[in-house]
């Protein structure tokens, strides 16, 4: 599935640096509307945030009787160089004070994910009643200050206890242990919490880690892994994690629905990565490999979900290795989502490789029978800005599933870390992709709300710490990892006070004494 271009593994210091009207409208060469856009120009309930996960921000992995997940395995087995979550942010003590940052920036809302082992450090069975105490206190802190909490179960953490019990995703009991957790946690938080998203991006969990080894649970099969291993099987496991995480996303969804819908009103949705695909030429075959590729991506999720099964292209190229669902199964997973998250970065481009069809062993990538092209996906580069192929993809979820409510869930521009505070280019893409999001309200799209990714700089899943996507950075050099706020941060802040987005205006990076330690990122 991977071209050559393609390989997966996936800021003087001074009294106050202003930076004076930075022109971000028509000169950006957007060429659709919304170039001048503000906050009033969204509807009063749509909501704007930023977000982090539970591994990636919270640090203290053995602390208060937090278990490890599968994504402490992953860090601490030599892939990240090195690096891992285990201080990450401190986001466990120092939530108080990224909470103000937050009610100083504005955010309306913030997605977080809770670490299943931290609140069940065995997987099921007993809760724990620090992590308990630590996510009761995150979420009062939040809806004290007017956040509005939005929660993800799962993101890439999986309690290694169950991994090594039966397998984690490719068994069929992480049904019963996944709404088990669900449960706990609808009963614990649901009379605060709305917006519940049970797994993120299942589709790139499963590719990085059942196909090529390259993310948490490290499980593929030679010739395909882009690790050493001979652990799992690249040819079905994919299809199998998935077909489990469906189930179990479908069960925890009727729960809910059974359970506690009445009395807390809740939402249960799942969110989706989405590349923007674009054929790589005009040819009728690059036009189907783009199709079959936006199958394989997001119809491998979206169809069970929304006609409960999976696409005709899938079941053609992936065969008997693809697993079926039982009539029970596809009617319960038939609109079994209030809302769907989307991930969306970048786009790529998707040429033609029908031949490598003819071979008898292939793996999930193997069976899209196309190549992704684009460099600058598993790279340190950062993202081209082009919001119209993000809208096109927003308009095919409009077109083919019944335009659900979507939440972007994540979206944001790459730098290289420690690179500057005055991420100018952050703030060009962000007024770039909020704008098409306002476009495709216009276009009818049912989005509901949108997030940055990500709130601070955080240890990424490829990267590490060596690029960055935060709106504040973080001092990894200060014992109390202070955090600093980037051009980004101040922006949109500005937009988030109804502030005019087209000119970034007077932007002040305050005097901050501290700030002699980084001078270098100022400049």
């Amino acid at each position: 599935m991977f071209g050559e271009t393609m390989e997966a593994p996936h800021t003087c210091f001074s009294n106050a640096i202003i930076l004076g009207f930075l022109l971000l409208n028509l000169v950006l060469g957007r060429g659709i509307g919304a170039d001048t856009y503000n906050r009033d120009d969204f509807p009063a309930d749509f909501v704007f945030g930023s977000g982090t996960s539970a591994y990636q921000v919270e640090g203290a992995p053995n602390e208060d009787g937090r278990s490890d997940s599968i994504w402490d395995t992953f860090a601490h087995a030599g892939y990240m160089r090195g690096e891992n979550g285990d201080v990450a942010c401190d986001g466990y003590h120092k939530y108080k004070e990224d909470v103000r940052l937050m009610v100083e920036t504005g955010l309306e809302a913030y997605r977080f994910s809770i670490s299943w082992s931290r609140l069940l450090p065995n997987g099921r069975g007993a809760v724990n009643p620090k992590g308990l105490q630590y996510y009761n206190n995150l979420i009062n802190q939040l809806i004290s200050n007017g956040i509005q909490p939005h929660v993800t179960l799962h993101n890439y953490d999986l309690p290694q206890v169950l991994e090594d019990e039966y397998g984690g995703w490719v068994s069929r009991d992480i049904i019963r242990d996944f709404t088990y957790y669900a449960d706990v946690c609808f009963r614990e938080f649901g009379d605060r919490v709305l917006y519940w998203t049970t797994v993120n991006e299942p589709n790139i969990f499963a590719l990085g880690g059942y196909d090529q080894g390259t993310c948490p649970p490290q499980r593929c099969s030679p010739p395909f892994c882009a690790i050493k291993s001979n652990r799992g099987n690249s040819t079905y496991e994919p299809y199998l994690a998935v077909h489990h995480i469906l189930l179990a996303h479908s069960s925890a969804a009727r729960l809910y629905r059974r359970k506690y819908l009445n009395k807390q009103h809740g939402f249960v949705g799942i969110s989706i990565f989405v590349f923007g695909l674009l054929p790589q030429t005009n040819t009728e075959k690059d036009r189907a490999a783009t199709q079959r590729a936006r199958d394989f991506l997001v119809g491998w999720v979206m169809e069970p979900l929304q006609y409960g099964d999976y696409p005709i292209s899938m079941k053609k190229n992936a065969g008997v290795r693809i697993p079926a669902f039982t009539t029970r199964e596809s009617e319960q997973l038939k609109g079994s989502f209030d809302f769907i998250g989307v991930i969306h970065y970048t786009s790529v481009n998707i040429t033609d490789n029908s031949d490598v069809l003819k071979n008898q062993l292939r793996d999930y990538a193997a069976d899209w029978a196309a190549m992704i092209l684009g460099s600058h996906v598993y790279t340190n580069e950062e993202y081209p800005i082009t919001p119209w192929i993000m809208l096109e993809e927003l308009n095919k979820f409009k077109l083919l599933y019944g335009n659900p409510p979507i939440f972007i869930h994540e979206n944001g521009q790459r730098t290289a870390s420690n690179s500057s505070l005055q991420d100018v280019s952050r703030v060009k893409y962000l007024h770039e992709y909020i704008g098409g999001v306002l476009d495709g309200l216009r276009d009818g799209v049912n989005i509901k709300g949108y997030f940055v990714w990500s709130f601070l700089d955080l240890f990424e899943l490829l990267d590490g710490y060596k690029a960055s996507f935060g709106l504040y950075y973080v001092d990894r050099d200060d014992p109390e990892l202070k955090r600093h706020p980037k051009l980004s941060a101040k922006w949109y802040s500005r937009f988030l006070k109804n502030i005019n987005s087209s000119i970034v205006g007077s932007v002040e990076l305050e005097k901050d004494p501290s700030l002699v330690s980084i001078g270098h990122l100022l400049e």
